[in-house]
């Protein structure tokens, strides 16, 4: 389904030419529905519009009047919204900076396919240790690395049994996750975000993102944790320790990741925060920045700028942080420019749809919204007082807008109310004719 959707976005890009809010840290990620009760939509799919049409400020206003009053939304909330050729139609406090939560993961999927080959794929290597016998589990970067609890699906996962295949005469099982550097925790991240399965601690060697169940808590140490499942995997009884690999060490196993741009889907799709921080990694690498959460966001800077988009001040890729900030305005700019380029094509479709997968599917399934399913494209996000929504929608007219909509001060225990709202302010965006 993934695949076609992206097959289908870059042939009409090519074609166009250019539960509470205490409860979460972040999105919690929904899975595909393999059936759905959400009508097949009957308008023009998204982007597959033309790309110009009229869109009126004082129709986007009286559209979203009555939605941007709802209480549920705490009292503020910023909304900028976009045309496609970039001229803005719409902004509501669009300037002011707000905290993005999962919204921010726009940027580093951006970000990744602006600096990154499309097709590169992060390699988990075993190489020859120091003395025989040892063998040195080597990280590059790969979170979806799958152990003791991979999974099958879209986009498909290394898997660590693999490395074992051909192994033989191990006697220790050593691990190396140096290609990351700096904290394991971003800057504002609580504590909890590890104990409560929102996020691993940040290290190029992970087997499952770090789980230690389907769901629940994260180790506190990714690479140790991989290293133990690989020995146990080879019978080796003595205790996984971490070292460099030796210098020009002899490679004898590796697994390959899915490419770049599979990986940027999942992360949007599934708001898969260790993919968008291990993204943001490589981002950094590839911009010659130290692999730190300080390395990542300068990668990111950068390649928004090299794309003219300012108001974006991350400190981390998540969106975990509390300390990052964006301007809606800066988030739908960028939005339209990603619609207006094949090279984007993967975060086009990698952006939930509404009341059919990912962080949306569950939405958009009943009155008033249900009009709006298939209709809407968008990444949602969720912290402590802040939901957000911001993407791309097809109106009534077969235009399509880019917005970014944000409350930043949303009661707490009100989440599924002010996600409502949020919803409804997208679905009046489908349903606009502004013109």
């Amino acid at each position: 389904m993934r695949r076609l959707l992206l097959a289908l976005l870059v042939l009409v890009v090519l074609g166009a030419g250019g539960a509470g809010a205490y409860r979460y840290a972040s999105d919690t990620p929904t899975p595909v529905a393999t059936a759905s009760p959400a009508p097949v939509p009957t308008r023009t799919p998204l982007l597959a519009a033309a790309p110009t049409g009229t869109v009126g400020t004082a129709g986007l206003r009286r559209a979203l009047t009555r939605a941007l009053a709802d209480r549920a939304l705490g009292g503020r909330v910023s909304i900028a919204v976009v045309s496609s050729d970039g001229t803005t139609v719409l902004d509501q406090d669009g300037g002011r900076p707000v905290t993005p939560a999962s919204t921010a993961k726009l940027a580093t999927a951006v970000a990744a396919l602006t600096v990154l080959d499309p097709d590169q794929r992060l390699r988990t290597r075993v190489v020859r240790g120091a003395r025989p016998g040892e063998v040195v589990l080597v990280g590059g970067g790969d979170p979806t690395l799958g152990g003791r609890y991979a999974t099958a699906g879209y986009p498909g996962t290394a898997k660590l049994g693999a490395l074992a295949k051909g192994l033989t005469g191990v006697t220790r099982v050593l691990v190396d996750d140096s290609l990351f550097t700096g904290p394991k925790l971003g800057p504002g991240w609580k504590p909890s975000y590890v104990t409560t399965g929102n996020v691993a601690p940040v290290s190029a060697l992970e087997v499952d993102e770090g789980r230690t169940a389907r769901k629940g808590p994260r180790v506190q140490d990714p690479a140790l944790e991989a290293g133990r499942q690989l020995a146990a995997l080879l019978h080796v009884t003595a205790p996984v320790a971490r070292t460099a690999a030796p210098a020009g060490a002899e490679q004898v196993s590796y697994v390959d990741s899915a490419p770049v741009r599979q990986l940027v889907e999942a992360m949007l799709t599934r708001s898969d925060n260790d993919l968008a921080e291990a993204l943001g990694r490589q981002v950094a690498i590839a911009t010659r920045q130290p692999a730190s959460f300080a390395g990542a966001v300068a990668g990111t800077r950068g390649a928004l700028q090299q794309l003219g988009v300012s108001g974006i001040a991350l400190r981390d890729s998540s969106g975990l942080s509390p300390l990052d900030t964006v301007r809606p305005l800066a988030v739908a700019q960028l939005l339209a420019k990603a619609a207006a380029s094949p090279a984007y094509a993967p975060l086009l479709s990698g952006l939930p749809i509404a009341g059919f997968d990912g962080t949306l599917g569950k939405r958009y399934r009943t009155a008033p919204t249900r009009a709006a399913a298939g209709e809407v494209r968008a990444k949602t996000g969720t912290l402590n007082g802040v939901s957000a929504l911001a993407g791309l929608v097809t109106t009534r007219t077969g235009g399509v807008l880019a917005f970014d909509v944000t409350a930043d001060r949303a009661p707490l225990g009100g989440t599924l109310a002010t996600e409502a709202a949020l919803d409804r302010i997208a679905a009046a965006l489908a349903g606009c004719g502004c013109a």
